[in-house]
Formats: structure tokens, C-alpha cells, sequence
């Protein structure tokens, strides 16, 4: 029998140490420390490899020059829902390992078990740790998809029963729901532990990568918003995908936060319906309201996140402080970013902002941090302070300098096409953003600013 040993891993970051330790030396956490079992696994091999043809001996790689290397562009596994496949880059790639994390009742296993319903032509096996069969089957007649899926259901939490399951399912593509559930023989530790995730982990990555199969892992996170375990889970895996959003609201983001097979700054946006989620295909125009009439405070700015444009509604309301500290609020925008642009309204442009509150929100629920969209916050804050409405027709790109210059931004042409296809009339944007730019071929007026003097002027007289 191997032998064991007990030893403290720190579960914020999975830092192991063989005794107790007050603060850990890697994450400098407090009191993050816990005592587990841990067995060594070097003489045990996982259940399906041992079953391999290539059985308990290891694959002896030799190292080969760069430009000797045959390259195979592998053919993704494109799914019905497009929002899905734009965040992982294309589809899905064989062998990839990703992780979707997301707060308690979002929307994840809803979300993996509508992904393995919409692809009757691979073979799913969806993996449940947290639901019985009957749950899953309950949930799987409200989307409506069941009938014609080639999706098989597994309740199990060993991984030595799960691989042996999937030697005999052979599926195309497997979802884990969840990490935390999983436990291993190899570790003696309880399921959820530092360990016991790190090794569940490195198991799905071994089988993953050895028989290019993708593998899908949904992970717990912790109050912080961060994905529970070790901070090395993120490591192991391809793609980190977080699941963000409002359970009191209907939209949904699915954002990419890390992606070795694409972009790791792209977002699919869903709508939360009784019959599953619905991708949202053009996002702007859920993102600005419709108004009957102008109202001071209000600014549409034309933004990019990752590759793709939208148009989102930037609200401001500026009121006088009933308290000695005036406040400062924002919303999916950074505050530090706000109040820098708070001063250089009052330094620069002699604006009392000061001894007024100054709310911002994004409507939509959306974390912006795209710098474009600062011309449009500081349009939206002196519409409100000083009570005069923008025209709801007109939207802004631009960035703000501390000496109040506005800053050219980037694919500016995919700002301009977003605004010209939602009907908008014109835009204004950096004087710098004219050099290679052809007007003419847009039926939008693009009016280039140099400072915040000739916004101001343009559009409060």
C-alpha cells in the first residue's frame, strides 16, 4: 500500500506546505490554510489508461525541430448557438479542456446541458454529480430538445467509475457539473478540496489531451466572484469562460477570460427565457432603451468588446450634495476611471462638480472597460448637470486625456458601421481617427473633435 502523508494547502491559490502557516508565503492570505490527506500516486494509473492499447507504459516523446513539426488544422465542432462559438474562437476544438465558472442559479448547467441537447450529430455524455436523472430529465423536456439528442446522462462523482463509463459510452464530448463533486481514489482528501479538484483536474486533462476529446468542467466560485480551488485550475485549463449576469434580470454574459485558441476578450449575451436561453444576436439593441422623449443625462457610446461593436446607453445623473463629502457611484465603469474624468471636467473646463453627486451606470448590466467610451460618460455627466438633453440620434467614440484632448481609438471603422446599421445619424470621434478614413462611402455624418471645448461648443451652445 503507498504511503500517505498529511499536509496544508492554502485554499485560496493550492500553495502545499508540510506544516500549518498563519499566512501563505505565495497568495499572502490569511488563515487559509487546511489539513489534508494526500496519497502518493506515482505507482497507481488512472482507470482508463489502463485500458489503453498503449496499457501502463508511459508515451516516450523525443524532442523534434520546430520547422520538422507536421501542422493538422483539426476541423472544430461547430454548435447551432453562435454566440457560443464566436466566445470559443470558432467551435469547439477537439481535445480542449475548458472550465465555465459563474455565481450559484446563472444559468451554467442549463447552459452545458442546452449545449449537449443542440448537437445531435456528436455523441454527448453529460456528467452530473450535483442532479439525478429524473432532474436532468425534467429540465431537458422544458428546452424541448430531447427528442432527437444524442446526449447520455451519468450520475456518478468517482472518476474511476466515470472513465470506465465513457470506455464503454466513446463520446465525442463530455461535461462535468460539477468540478467540486468529483472525487479520485488517488487522493484521500474530501471531494471540493484542494487536492481532490487539482487531481480530478489533471485526470480530465490527461484523458483530454491523449484522446482529443473536449472536455467541459463547470466550476463553483467563491464570494469574490472568482472560481473556487486552486489558483492552478486556471492554468491546467485552455479556456476559462465565466458566466455572468443578474438572476433578478433576463440577460446572461458568457465572457471569455482566458482562451489559448482564441480571442480571450470576446462575449455571447443570452436571454434567460422558461424554454432555455436564447442567444442574442445583435446585443445593441437590447442595450439603449427606448425613450419617448430626450432626457437629460443620456449618452450612447460606440464600443467594442473584444472583437465585436455595440452601442450601449451611458446614464449620468449629477445632483447636489445634501452631505459635507459629495459621492461618487458607478456601475459596470470604473470608479478611479470616473473620478479622473470628474477632475479634469473641473480643472480644465472650470465645471463645479466637486460638491455634487455624481451617479453613472451602463445600461444593461454590462462591466465596460473599452477607454472609447470615455467622451460619451463625460458628454452624458455635463448633459445632466447642466439639464440639456443629447439627441438620442448621435453616439460618440473617443478616449479623454487629463489635459482634455480627445485620444484616437482603435477599428474605428467597425465603430462606424455598428452606428451607421443601427440608424444613427452621426458620430463624433477623434480628429486623430480621420487619417485613412473615407467619409464618403458612410451615410453617416462623422464629425471629428479635437478637444472638449468643441464637443461642448457642438452640442450645449
Amino acid at each position: 500500500m503507498a504511503k500517505t502523508k498529511s499536509a496544508y494547502f492554502c485554499q485560496n491559490c493550492g500553495y502545499e506546505s508540510p506544516k500549518w502557516m498563519g499566512q501563505c508565503p505565495s497568495c499572502k492570505q490569511w488563515n487559509s490554510f487546511v489539513e489534508e490527506v494526500v496519497e502518493k500516486s506515482s505507482s497507481k494509473v488512472p482507470e482508463w489508461r489502463s485500458t489503453t492499447t498503449t496499457g501502463n507504459a508511459k508515451r516516450a516523446n523525443k524532442a523534434a525541430i520546430i520547422h520538422e513539426i507536421v501542422y493538422q488544422d483539426e476541423s472544430r465542432i461547430l454548435t447551432p448557438d453562435q454566440e457560443f462559438n464566436r466566445v470559443l474562437g470558432g467551435g469547439i476544438v477537439p481535445g480542449s479542456l475548458v472550465l465555465i465558472g459563474g455565481e450559484p442559479g446563472i444559468g451554467k448547467s442549463t447552459l452545458m446541458l442546452q449545449l449537449a441537447l443542440s448537437i445531435p450529430q456528436v455523441k454527448t455524455l453529460y456528467i452530473s454529480g450535483e442532479e439525478s436523472e429524473q432532474q436532468i430529465k425534467m429540465r431537458a423536456e422544458r428546452l424541448s430538445q430531447s427528442s432527437k439528442a444524442n446526449c447520455y446522462i451519468l450520475t456518478e462523482t468517482s472518476t474511476q467509475n466515470i472513465f470506465k463509463q465513457i470506455e464503454t459510452v466513446q463520446p465525442n464530448v463530455i461535461v462535468i457539473d460539477s468540478i467540486q463533486t468529483l472525487h479520485s481514489a488517488q487522493i484521500e482528501s474530501a471531494p471540493g478540496s484542494v487536492s481532490q479538484v487539482r487531481e480530478c483536474t489533471a485526470e480530465l486533462l490527461r484523458f483530454a489531451k491523449e484522446t482529443s476529446t473536449p472536455v467541459f468542467i463547470v466550476g463553483h466560485i467563491t464570494k469574490d466572484g472568482s472560481i473556487a480551488g486552486p489558483k492552478v485550475l486556471e492554468h491546467m485549463v485552455d479556456t476559462v469562460l465565466q458566466f455572468e449576469g443578474d438572476r433578478h434580470h433576463v440577460y446572461r454574459i458568457l465572457r471569455a477570460v482566458k482562451n489559448r485558441f482564441g480571442s480571450a476578450s470576446e462575449l455571447g449575451i443570452y436571454e434567460m427565457q422558461g424554454s432555455g436561453l436564447r442567444e442574442v444576436s445583435n446585443p445593441s439593441e437590447i442595450m439603449i432603451s427606448q425613450r419617448d422623449e430626450p432626457v437629460s443625462g443620456v449618452s450612447i457610446a460606440a464600443m467594442l468588446e473584444g472583437m465585436r461593436p455595440m452601442m450601449i446607453e451611458v446614464q449620468a445623473l449629477v445632483s447636489n450634495s445634501a452631505f459635507g463629502t459629495a459621492q461618487r457611484s458607478s456601475t459596470g465603469y470604473d470608479t478611479k476611471r470616473l473620478n479622473m474624468l470628474l477632475a479634469v471636467l473641473e480643472k480644465r473646463f472650470g465645471f463645479r462638480l466637486s460638491a455634487q453627486d455624481v451617479f453613472l451606470n451602463i445600461a444593461g448590466g454590462l462591466r465596460v472597460e473599452d477607454p472609447a467610451i470615455d467622451l460619451a460618460v463625460v458628454v452624458a455627466i455635463i448633459s445632466s448637470q447642466q439639464d440639456i438633453p443629447i439627441r438620442s440620434n448621435l453616439t460618440f467614440a473617443g478616449e479623454v486625456g487629463l489635459s482634455g484632448e480627445i485620444r484616437a481609438v482603435n477599428r474605428i471603422e467597425q465603430r462606424i458601421q455598428e452606428a451607421e446599421k443601427l440608424g444613427f445619424d452621426g458620430i463624433f470621434i477623434s480628429k486623430f481617427n480621420t487619417k485613412g478614413l473615407d467619409a464618403k462611402k458612410y451615410n453617416i455624418a462623422i464629425r471629428p473633435v479635437a478637444k472638449l471645448e468643441d464637443i461642448f461648443s457642438a452640442l450645449f451652445g
